[in-house]
């Protein structure tokens, strides 16, 4: 009998055994059951070790289809945009004054006590060629101070470059070389890109030049506060491609090789690539870059009114009948938006037919546009639609300098330009208010105030507005204490309290 069952036991083991394999085969992914290799492996064949070259099998094709696609992309945009990007290398001299070694060195180092010493600085950014004649867009912060340009291409060639103009606003400048071959890069729709939407950067992090990263578009019309002090224009592209020190001034461009923005700053506390960068779109970039090549300078558009937002504030207090668009807070008389007949109140829903929604978004459209440009505004006067007509004037130091005017007690105040100082027989003010009327009978005339005083601090704080001299001696006159304003007459510092 055991003799028997030898046989028999045989066969069904094997029997077993292949039912086993076929359901293993049959319940495998598609791509292992169409690979022999995979096969082999299931059934306990040997496969190939990797490290036997030209025996492996590759990862099959059509599983890599979408990722080859993606990254013949990037290959596409790095070798249509690497023509058009450059390396800047800058040098500043600085004169040191005063004595900078410790007392009894300067012998040793042939220095006389106190003598003015020169350092040299070197600074390096990037660039995106934007003209074939020479015009390279880059950032302010790269170029400021320079006393030297050196711009490098991508194909080891240098020229030296020279500055045509800056904008300390926007934190951009134009610099130009002397060549008339250069391949400039394509201007993309920076207000079309999305959320989610890939693009790539590239520049010279840490002096690694044509460096590219890839990344998408993380965030859209990013305010942070750092250019300008927080006075300057912003509207950020948020990017989580990587960009470094040395990426400044580079392009940020879509897959289709167009430059969406020019990357300028991160947010890190490592100084490092932590993922959040930020470059300026260039719907922001091409205004300024345009006035800078044809005027050497940039204009920008005034319309003279005050802008706010419409929010559950704002919606209560003007009793609007609107929950969208940007607020008209105030309007300058004789300015453009009042000679539209546009008045406090109104709310702006649009501009030349696009939306308004943030009074940022809206102040950065009106000062990209140029001095005499005319505009089409869709506005909401309590519940009723209408279209103005407005022709811009300049925006200067003067005119902007009259939001900031008022009259304070008993004073007609307006804020410290170079116009104004010069006009009254100042110089190298920062900052403060101007007495250019006083009241009879007023506090101003009775605290002995005279026009052509200047208003420099009240409780110790700085003044650049009527409205913050006012709401300083409000907030001490509701603590019934006395307020320290300083005066300045010609050369003469003085002291007034305010009690009341």
């Amino acid at each position: 009998m055991p003799n028997t069952w030898k046989p028999i036991s045989g066969a069904l083991g094997a029997m077993i055994l292949g039912s086993l394999v076929t359901g293993a085969v049959m319940t495998m992914p598609g791509f292992m059951r169409n690979d022999p290799g995979a096969q082999d492996a299931a059934v306990g064949q040997a496969v190939p070790a990797a490290g036997q070259f030209g025996q492996a099998t590759p990862l099959p094709a059509q599983n890599l289809g979408a990722a080859q696609d993606l990254s013949t992309a990037f290959r596409n945009v790095a070798n249509l945009m690497r023509p058009s990007v450059v390396s800047i290398n800058t040098k500043a001299t600085q004169i040191i004054r005063g004595q900078r070694l410790p007392p009894g060195f300067e012998q040793f180092f042939n220095i006389p006590e106190g003598q003015p010493q020169r350092r040299e600085e070197s600074g390096m950014g990037s660039g995106v060629i934007v003209r074939s004649d020479g015009y390279i867009l880059t950032n302010n912060h790269v170029v400021e101070g320079a006393d030297e340009l050196e711009v490098e291409f991508s194909d080891g060639k240098k020229a030296p470059g020279r500055i045509i103009g800056t904008d300390p606003q926007t934190d951009l400048a134009v610099v130009k070389v002397d060549r008339n071959d250069l391949k400039p890069a394509q201007l993309g729709n920076s207000d079309a890109i999305q959320v989610g939407d890939w693009v790539v950067a590239i520049g010279s992090p840490f002096g690694l030049d044509q460096t590219v990263t890839a990344g998408i578009i993380s965030g859209k019309n990013r305010i942070r506060g750092i250019i300008g002090d927080g006075a300057g224009f912003e509207d950020f592209l948020q990017t989580d491609a990587a960009i470094n020190p040395g990426n400044s001034g580079g392009p940020l461009v879509n897959l289709r090789g167009e430059l969406v923005g020019i990357n300028t700053a991160i947010m890190s506390r490592s100084g490092s690539s932590a993922g959040i960068g930020f470059a300026i779109p260039v719907s922001l970039a091409a205004p300024v870059l345009n006035s800078i090549i044809e005027n050497g300078t940039v204009r920008r558009g005034f319309l003279g009114a005050s802008l706010g937002p419409v929010n559950e504030k704002t919606i209560e207090g003007y009793d609007l009948k609107t929950t969208r668009g940007v607020l008209i807070e105030s309007v300058l008389e004789g300015m453009p938006a009042d000679q539209a007949g546009i008045q406090p109140g109104d709310v702006v829903l649009a501009i030349d037919g696009r939306p308004m929604k943030t009074h940022a978004q809206m102040r950065n459209y009106v000062a990209s546009r140029p001095p005499g440009a005319q505009m089409l505004l869709d506005l909401n006067r309590g519940g009723k639609a209408l279209q103005v007509r407005v022709d811009l004037k300049e925006r200067t130091e003067e005119v902007m300098a009259q939001f900031g005017s008022g009259e304070v007690m008993g004073a007609e105040l307006v804020p410290v330009t170079e116009a104004t100082a010069r006009k009254y027989g100042y110089r190298n003010l920062e900052d403060g208010l101007i007495i250019t009327g006083i009241k009879d009978g007023s506090i101003a005339e009775r605290d002995g105030l005279e026009v052509g005083d200047v208003i420099q601090t009240a409780g110790g704080l700085p003044l650049s507005s009527a409205r913050q001299l006012e709401v300083i001696l409000d907030e001490y006159k509701r603590q019934k204490q006395p307020c320290r304003v300083t005066i300045r007459r010609g050369n003469q510092m003085l002291l007034m309290v305010v009690r009341e």
